[in-house]
Parts: C-alpha cells; structure tokens; sequence
C-alpha cells in the first residue's frame, strides 16, 4: 500500500476508535471499578478478541464463519444476551464502598484479574459488528497486486495500537470519574446509567443486524 492509503487507514481508524462502543465503556466501568491499573487486563481481553478476528479475516476465515448457515445469527444473539448480562449486572451492583470503606479496595476482592481479562474478550468476541467492520473495512485499503500479508501486518499492527491508545483514554476517564463516585448515591446512579447504556447497545445490535 502507499503512505498515503496508510494515513488514510490511521485517520479512520482514530476516529472510529474514539466512538464509545461496548469495549470502551466496559474498560471506563471496569477502571472506575477495580482501578486504572487492573483496568489493564480487561483491555487486554479486548484486544486478544479484536487481532483474532482480525486475523481470522486475514485468512478469509471471517468470509467462511459468515457463510456458514445459523453461525452469524447465533453470534448474533450471544452478543446482545451478553450486553444484556452486562447491563442487568451493571444495574444492581451495589455501591462497593460502606462506613468509610474504600471502593477501590472492595471491587479488588471480586474482580480477579482472569475476571476482568474474560469480560473484555467476550464483549469483543461476542460483537458481530466486529466481523462486519472487518469484512468491510479492511479489504478497502489492501492492494490487490501487492503482496498482502504484508499489508495486513501493517493494518493490523496499526489497528492494535489505536486501539489500545483508545482503551488508555477511557481507562483514564474511569480512574478521574472514580473520584466523583464515592458517594453512594452517584456510584447508584452511575451504575443504572451504564446499565441502559450496554441495554441501549443490545437493542441497537439487535435492530442494526436485523436489517
């Protein structure tokens, strides 16, 4: 590929990223949850799931997995009833933090770092938006008569990064917002609100696919 279909990819890319989708506010409630730094293994659950399906396009698994009779559809499905878990789990957490207790410390004892790691593969995973946008996306900025495993390194290599650098931000944003969050009744607040939103990505999965 050119520099110029290269900088093309990253600029899309960039913007894309920064959409707020499943992943990234799993990552901002998981980091406003057990803290930026264990944060991290949840991010890198999402990313394992994200280069695997980009590899698995890579070598046109993607386009086999999609002609597949019921496959889709059931990914489909496992997809919006995991947001909906998400959701339902995110509505009745309690506020972790009683008599003083810091919040921080109590979320620690529940989210075990294999934990966290599971939650971000099977949002990415289970996301069949993921292989749209891979079918789609990718073959846009590969030269036909140019070797392509080489490009596709160089995409994915780049997709990974943004990615990750995306996840960070957010990751971020939970560990400034967990500072606002030690009362009670905004952590209460918090947690509905982030219900409905991953109920809102369900429905919205669901509709989008259906079309």
């Amino acid at each position: 590929m050119t520099l110029h279909t290269w900088w093309m990819f990253i600029g899309a890319v960039f913007l894309l990223s920064a959409i707020p989708g499943p992943n990234m506010l799993l990552i901002l409630s998981r980091s406003i949850e057990a803290g930026f730094t264990r944060s991290i293994a949840a991010m890198m659950g999402s990313l394992s799931a994200v280069i695997i399906v980009l590899l698995a396009a890579m070598a046109g698994l993607t386009t086999l997995f999609m002609a597949i009779p019921g496959a889709f559809e059931t990914l489909r499905y496992v997809g919006v009833a995991y947001l909906f878990y998400l959701g339902l789990k995110a509505w009745r957490t309690a506020p972790a933090a009683t008599d003083g207790e810091d919040p921080l410390h109590a979320a620690k004892a529940v989210q075990s770092l294999p934990r966290l790691f599971r939650s971000g593969f099977v949002t990415s995973i289970s996301n069949p938006k993921l292989i749209l946008f891979t079918a789609a996306f990718f073959p846009q900025f590969i030269a036909p008569e140019q070797p392509q495993l080489p490009q596709f390194a160089i995409l994915i290599t780049t997709f990974a990064i943004i990615e990750t650098f995306w996840y960070f931000m957010y990751a971020l944003g939970g560990r400034t917002l967990a500072g606002y969050l030690r009362r009670p009744t905004i952590k209460t607040l918090f947690n509905r609100a982030t219900g409905i939103i991953f109920w809102g990505f369900g429905v919205m999965l669901l509709r989008v696919s259906a079309k």
